[in-house]
């Protein structure tokens, strides 16, 4: 019980009874990103902040489709519970749900009195501690994320269609690729929300479309991402269609990226990667982040690429990474350095796909960099020209599979998020790639059933 949180929520009660706010939407992260919460009535909310909610903890073990993996608290321990105490500072009103607030929540293991290991937004905050205690620096995170658009289609496999389908609509706004305004509506509503939301553009693909998100510190950056992406969803479901963040949802079609622009502020408050007597204008903190970035990508991979649909983004000449490389106002490698300097000096790491956990993807970034920064890590030259050749440098995981052993390899990685996190999150992710591989695909049938 926290009594001063008790004592402002009687007073945050008073003030949204005043805006017409009747209910509180508590959600919280599960270990993919996927929104969980409860509706609470306004006048229970001082409760709540004293008791808590109790979930299942589970919830963190459940699969998309509701199976519960065997992680172990779980189901070995009788499915306990976990609770989850609203964070006040994250309250804000939801502009298509008149009368209700939306709430973040922390996690904590009600036996322990202690955050959940398996909570996302405890693992980053626990990063963050870390990484300001041993290395002294706070990051400053932009995040920029790409989903599809569909429409539902009974005759299509799968039962959706992409929205506005139509070739060559790369990089507009307007009618052109989007005839119903959806981006209009969108971008409208999430500016109201007040979640950073800056310019938005049809994307490369048909029905694709990216909306960029202002840079602030980690933490912040993170909720807002996860917000983002929980907004967009419920925005297409009231339209009658269905907003997907997989990485590759289409055959014909290109994947959706989820890209990390990355700076660090030290003590006094200065960009800590910016030197203009440095090489290419980067201090050696930037070039000893560079070299972490890529030490630990391989690994990385399991979180940015979190899936088994993951791996069918990359390849050569998808502007998706595929190999460890850096470059200087590069698109074609996996760290690229925008031409800015001075305030604007940052890494864009661009190995993330859009289905990847914004808690875990900032998580593990920011572990990867602490560790560069605490072993000097060096970084090799910056790619020249156009990449995807695999003589010029190593070649990331091409399965989950490779990403989760190399992440369950990389102990440096796995010992500064967790231990307890780390085997959570291999057993629940070992669990789907392998119902995966026992799975007969619809290509397996219509390539061997006739002639085999």
């Amino acid at each position: 019980m926290n009594p001063s949180a008790v004592d402002r929520a009687h007073d945050v009660v008073a003030d949204l009874k005043a805006r017409g706010i009747d209910v509180v939407r508590i959600a919280y992260p599960d270990l993919i990103g996927t929104d969980r919460g409860r509706d609470v009535l306004v006048h229970h909310l001082p409760s709540v902040c004293a008791h808590g909610l109790a979930f299942c903890r589970a919830v963190f073990h459940t699969t998309p489709r509701g199976q519960t993996v065997p992680v172990a608290g779980g189901i070995d321990a009788g499915l306990p519970d976990i609770c989850v105490f609203p964070d006040l500072d994250t309250l804000v009103a939801i502009p298509w749900e008149p009368g209700v607030a939306w709430c973040l929540g922390e996690t904590t293991d009600p036996a322990t009195g202690r955050l959940a290991a398996e909570a996302p937004r405890s693992l980053l905050r626990d990063v963050l501690t870390r990484m300001a205690d041993e290395v002294g620096l706070r990051p400053v995170v932009g995040p920029e994320l790409e989903y599809f658009l569909c429409e539902p289609d009974p005759d299509r496999p799968g039962g959706w269609r992409r929205y506005g389908d139509a070739p060559g609509n790369v990089y507009v706004a307007g009618r052109r690729g989007d005839p119903d305004g959806h981006l209009l509506r969108t971008l409208r509503s999430l500016g109201a929300l007040g979640i950073g939301a800056t310019t938005g553009n049809h994307e490369y693909c048909s029905g694709q479309f990216e909306i960029n998100l202002d840079h602030s510190t980690a933490l912040d950056a993170a909720d807002r991402a996860f917000r983002f992406k929980a907004s967009i969803k419920e925005l297409a479901r009231r339209e009658g269609r269905l907003a997907t963040f997989m990485a590759k949802p289409f055959n014909d079609e290109g994947g959706s990226g989820f890209h990390l622009h990355l700076s660090c502020l030290d003590p006094d408050d200065a960009n800590a990667f910016d030197d203009p007597t440095g090489p290419h204008g980067l201090s050696s903190a930037a070039h000893h982040a560079i070299g972490g970035v890529l030490a630990h990508a391989p690994a990385l991979a399991a979180l940015l690429n979190p899936t088994v649909n993951s791996y069918k983004r990359f390849g050569p000449d998808t502007l998706a990474p595929w190999l460890i490389d850096w470059g200087l106002d590069n698109r074609s490698a996996m760290v690229r350095i925008p031409p800015e300097r001075g305030t604007g000096t940052r890494l864009e790491v661009r190995l993330g796909d859009a289905s990847a956990n914004p808690y875990l993807a900032v998580a593990g970034l920011l572990a990867a960099v602490h560790l560069g920064l605490r072993e000097k890590t060096t970084p090799p030259p910056p790619l020249r020209g156009y990449g995807y050749d695999s003589a010029k440098a190593p070649i990331l995981p091409a399965t989950l599979t490779e990403a989760l052993d190399a992440f369950e390899a990389d102990t440096a990685l796995t010992a500064l998020l967790g231990a307890d996190f780390a085997d959570a999150f291999l057993t629940y992710k070992r669990d789907e790639d392998t119902r995966f591989r026992r799975h007969v695909t619809d290509w397996e049938f219509a390539e061997y059933a006739y002639h085999l």
